[in-house]
């Protein structure tokens, strides 16, 4: 009697191994051939912005002034790494050329210490300017 309990259950095990199919490995699938072009866009970027930091250099070209504009660069906390100025003045020129702009007149920099949002922060100011001239 308790080998009956043992034979069904060796039949049913031999049962499910009679359903086994062969292995198949995945494959990858084929590479697209290489007449198919991908469109990949270009970055966007900024067109470059030449600073003015006279106005004498100015006088022999005609230009138009676009507008104010300023960049900074902001220390969260006294832990992060110092503001520069050099950053604050390339980001007022990325903005200037985001107007259309060609070069940027130069106002002042400064480092000023306990502005909203940040323990020092370097700010440039400056006038974005359409020069057509050379």
């Amino acid at each position: 009697m308790r080998a009956l309990p043992l034979c069904l259950l060796a039949l049913s095990l031999t049962g499910c191994s009679l359903l086994h199919k062969p292995y198949k490995p995945i494959t990858a699938p084929e590479a697209r051939p290489a007449t198919t072009e991908t469109h990949a866009r270009p970055a966007v970027r900024p067109a470059p912005v030449k600073l003015y930091t006279d106005t004498t250099e100015l006088l022999s070209n005609p230009f138009r002034d676009l507008g104010e504009v300023s960049g900074d660069d902001c220390q969260t906390s006294r832990q992060d790494s110092p503001p520069n100025i050099n950053t604050a003045r390339k980001r007022m020129q990325i903005r200037a050329s985001y107007m259309k702009a060609n070069a940027v007149l130069l106002h002042k920099c400064e480092i000023v210490n306990e502005s909203k949002g940040c323990y020092r922060q370097a700010i440039c100011q400056g006038t974005a300017l359409k020069v057509t001239g050379k």
